[in-house]
């Protein structure tokens, strides 16, 4: 387990937040970027974290950790820009990264802290016989719905089935990508064929994406954050 790099891409600007990633979160200076590279630092089995930006307010967070652990990858405006595709970003890591394990996470999930990142690379390993990567999922068992009808029940059968009977579906909440640099290469990917789904709880998926995210996500913190 002592082989696993955390990969940290965190781009300058944000659409819907200004310097989500670096103003002040619940009186903590550096923000998200601080808790993020914190709470990677804080595992027992990460043993190289790349902090992949174009900001350098980003850089000079990531800097006053003075650890030798963290790795600050100078990303190009243009791999960093808001219509960067996650395609272009998935290469760019197999250019940058050679043999460890992969652990692609986000700033923006601020209650994935160091013992979930710990069991989740130990439920990885547990699992390789059967699966070849791992993803994060949240999982959703409602009346899920398209433009013709439902989607994961059949209304001719029963119109309003129990809950605890429809199909499960699962996002991908984006909270954690596991996988070998192989499968970067090979597939193009950070996921394989044959992922296995992590699930989260609603609390430990919390993605901070618009500013009534960042607020709830303060009070939150403010409460239950944990490094």
């Amino acid at each position: 387990m002592n082989n696993i790099v955390a990969f940290l891409p965190i781009r300058k600007g944000s659409q819907r937040i200004k310097n989500k990633n670096t103003k002040n979160f619940c009186g903590i200076i550096g923000g998200l970027t601080h808790i993020k590279i914190s709470q990677l630092l804080k595992s027992n089995c990460i043993k190289k974290i790349i902090v992949s930006t174009n900001d350098n307010q980003v850089k000079k967070i990531a800097r006053t950790f003075k650890n030798n652990k963290i790795l600050i990858d100078d990303r190009s405006d243009e791999l960093s820009s808001s219509n960067t595709s996650t395609d272009s970003l998935i290469e760019y890591v197999s250019e940058i990264i050679s043999e460890e394990i992969v652990l692609w996470t986000h700033t923006t999930s601020p209650f994935i802290h160091s013992k979930i990142y710990d069991k989740i690379i130990k439920v990885y390993f547990e699992k390789m016989s059967h699966h070849d990567s791992l993803m994060t999922v949240t999982k959703i068992q409602k009346f899920i719905w398209n433009a013709k009808g439902p989607i994961n029940y059949n209304a001719k059968l029963e119109k309003w089935p129990r809950t605890q009977y429809l199909e499960p579906l699962y996002e991908v909440n984006s909270g954690v990508f596991l996988s070998s640099i192989d499968i970067y290469k090979k597939n193009l990917d950070r996921i394989g064929k044959k992922p296995f789904f992590y699930e989260l709880n609603d609390f430990e998926a919390l993605d901070i994406d618009w500013n009534l995210d960042f607020k709830i996500s303060e009070v939150l913190w403010s409460k239950y954050g944990q490094i």
